[in-house]
Parts: structure tokens; sequence; C-alpha cells
């Protein structure tokens, strides 16, 4: 949290400039992954379209357990870019990081706070908008904030704070803690000579395996828990 970083201001706003070139790396990774996979597709599919049609049919069953019927076609791509940016930025700061002058200008672009509760704040307001767009303002409102009782009001709205802050802070503890005990590690292998450096690897070997186990399980949970509030603004419990 206290590592240096490069920023820039615009319009009043401070940017910072290692999120934005970590964001942009991923992004460019999952359209290569999507361009790649998708060439030459057959009706039987094998190989690379195999591995595309798999992750489709995984993040469909995803948005089929939460979205009933019909609805759930609606939210199938979203549910697609959503899953694969997200185990795409977990997986980077463990394959490859770029620092120039102490700043990392590539990592993990979940290891931020900052990426990790705009990706929240981005699905919650789709599920508000999407509950609003589905029951009209005052049936949302209504549903949302005033049941079971209209005292209730302040509750549901510290619910959906809290919801926000958990969906952004628990993605990024669990990517960010994996890559502060790989930074540690790699410092333990560079100070302490023959003696510390292949405790040190192995331990990191191990530890790197178990961290794409993690970054993969936080990107289902980040997307099973979106369609989780999504269900419950467009699919209201009487």
């Amino acid at each position: 949290m206290n590592d240096p970083i490069s920023t820039f201001k615009l319009f009043g706003l401070t940017f910072n400039i290692g999120n934005m070139v970590s964001v942009t790396v991923a992004a460019v990774f999952v359209f290569l992954f999507v361009f790649i996979c998708s060439r030459k597709l057959q009706v039987i599919p094998s190989g690379k379209q195999n591995l595309l049609e798999m992750i489709v049919d995984f993040t469909n069953g995803i948005v089929n357990t939460s979205v009933e019927g019909a609805k759930a076609k609606v939210y199938g791509l979203f549910a697609f870019v959503l899953f694969v940016f997200i185990f795409i930025s977990n997986q980077m700061g463990l394959l490859f990081q770029i620092d120039y002058n102490g700043v990392a200008y590539v990592k993990s672009p979940t290891s931020d706070p900052i990426v990790t509760l705009t990706l929240a704040a981005i699905t919650l307001a789709w599920a508000h908008f999407a509950g609003v767009s589905k029951l009209g303002f005052k049936d949302y409102f209504s549903s949302t904030y005033l049941k079971p009782f209209k005292l209730w009001l302040p509750l549901n709205v510290f619910e959906e704070l809290a919801n926000f802050l958990t969906l952004g802070l628990r993605l990024y503890g669990n990517i960010f803690a994996g890559e502060l005990l790989l930074g540690l590690l790699s410092k333990i292998a560079l100070g302490y000579g023959v003696m510390g450096y292949v405790p040190s690897v192995l331990v990191a070997m191990v530890w790197e395996a178990f961290s794409i186990f993690i970054g993969s399980v936080q990107a289902f949970v980040f997307v099973t828990l979106t369609f989780v509030y999504i269900s419950q603004k467009i699919q209201p419990e009487e």
C-alpha cells in the first residue's frame, strides 16, 4: 500500500498511471485471448475453440443459477467478459511485473483497491439499473429499500454500502496478499544467499501455484456474487 506510484491530474482528478497501464494490458490480453480462440470456428469444437466454449458455458451456468429463464441470456456476455478480465488481472502479477524507477507500471490490476472497488461499483450500478428497468423506479425503490418495513430504510442503505465494500475489498485482499508474500520471498531469496535462496524458491513455487488457484476462485466468486445481486434487484422477494 505504501509503494511509490506515478500519477497525473486532469480536470482536478488524480489518475494512477500504473493502474491505467495495467488495466489496459489486461484488456488487451482479454481481446487477444478471445480473438485467437474464436478464429476458424467449427461445428464440432476442438483445441482453442473448445476452451473458449467451456468458459462460455461455465459463465452462462453462473448466470442461470441466479437469473431465471430468458432474462439470463441478456447477461451472458457481461458474465463472460467480467470473468475472463478478472481471471487474467488476478494472474498478471504472478507471471510478470514491470517496474521503472521503483514504480510498478504493469502488475495485477486487482491488487489495487481502486480497481476492485471500481469493478464493484460498475457491477452494482448495473444491478440497480437492471432493477429500475425491470420494475420501474417506484416499485424498485419500494422492494429494495422499504421492505419488510419502511423503518428498514437505513439498514437497507447500509446493506448496499456493505455489498459494495465487501465485493471489492474481498477481491483486492486476496490478490494483494498473494503478491505481497511473493515479494517477501523474493527479497529473502536475494538477501540471504544460497541458504535463503533454495527454500524461498521452493516455497514461492508452491505459493504461486496456490495463488493461481485463489485467483481463479476469486474470479468465480466475484462473478457469482454479481449475479446474485442482480437477481435480487430484478426478482425481488414477495
